[in-house]
């Protein structure tokens, strides 16, 4: 079985994450990508403890897309250290996985 990953990332704009989402999923590195927010995230930056409003990005994907996908990010990211985590698709519906790799790029 192949490795799907879900892919985070954090914007201050909408504009910043529906241009992220719509590079990734054009480019066929991720089949899908769901944008969320606004959200509060709470955080330390520079010593200080920050609060900000943020449009979060749900990209999914297959693992060995991600240093690719990490790239697309940090072209389009207009934040200094931008989240990019990938987190393991464990389990899921055959249709959906199966929609999914058909989606992203061979």
């Amino acid at each position: 079985m192949t490795d799907y990953i879900q892919v985070v990332t954090t914007t201050e704009h909408r504009r910043d994450a529906e241009a992220i989402a719509q590079a990734l999923v054009e480019s066929r590195l991720a089949a899908c990508v769901q944008i969320v927010g606004p959200i509060t995230s709470i955080y330390r930056w520079q010593g200080k403890i920050e609060t900000a409003e943020e449009w979060q990005c749900l990209a999914k994907s297959r693992r060995d897309l991600f240093d690719r996908i990490e790239a697309a990010i940090r072209r389009l990211h207009p934040y200094q250290v931008p989240e990019i985590i990938a987190l393991p698709i464990v389990a899921g519906g055959m249709d959906y996985l199966n929609w999914l790799e058909e989606a992203v790029e061979e």
